[in-house]
């Protein structure tokens, strides 16, 4: 089991926790944590693009001038598409990206990025996380206590002042263990986690 120190809101040392092998010392599989990342940036897309074709842009939709006698090309239409401000062939037009991956293969890639962040040494425990008020001058006392400046943290339950007290500090992010997700992880250099949430993570993605 691999055992990472237990920190306190100064930066301290206050004991050691063991952390499960089954989800952080996996064998780390990087072509599923790729397909998982990418899945989840396909799902973000909105797919609003749109372009007109030549059914949709405005013209007349007689011929611009007789078929032959002219010297200049055959044209059936100003609405065709090699007219300036003609139909666009092809184009895009608004479409889902959106596509499932098997759970095993998400729970696979989330395993194999905690593990990453385990064998990085970029995994950081805190015995507890929380404030009497809102107040973003807190949450950026503790970050710095624990060396931290860019980073996802992750509580176990819903807490308004750690939450609201993260909003402002560019490059942090909270979120709940229910919540994350290997893009999250892998996108932030340093994984923060309460111990309470050590437990629950170890709970719901064994």
């Amino acid at each position: 089991m691999p055992k990472v120190d237990l920190l306190n809101k100064e930066g301290k040392k206050v004991g050691n926790i063991e952390l499960s092998d089954e989800i952080f010392n996996v064998e780390v599989n990087e072509d599923v944590m790729h397909e998982v990342v990418l899945n989840y940036l396909a799902n973000q897309r909105q797919g609003t693009q749109s372009t007109k074709t030549r059914s949709e842009v405005s013209g007349g939709g007689k011929k611009p001038w007789k078929q032959k006698g002219t010297g200049r090309a055959r044209q059936g239409s100003i609405r065709a598409t090699q007219w300036i401000k003609g139909g666009i062939a092809l184009g895009p037009k608004p479409r889902s990206y959106k596509y499932t991956l098997n759970r095993k293969v998400k729970r696979l890639a989330l395993k194999s990025a905690l593990t990453t962040k385990v064998l990085e040494k970029k995994l950081v425990v805190l015995d507890s996380l929380d404030f009497e008020e809102i107040k973003t001058k807190n949450m950026a006392q503790v970050l710095e206590n624990i060396k931290v400046e860019n980073a996802l943290v992750v509580l176990a339950d819903k807490n308004l002042n750690v939450q609201a007290s993260t909003r402002n500090i560019p490059n942090v992010k909270t979120a709940l263990v229910n919540t994350i997700n290997t893009y999250d992880i892998l996108k932030y250099d340093s994984f923060v986690v309460t111990k309470e949430a050590v437990e629950k993570i170890e709970e719901v993605y064994a």
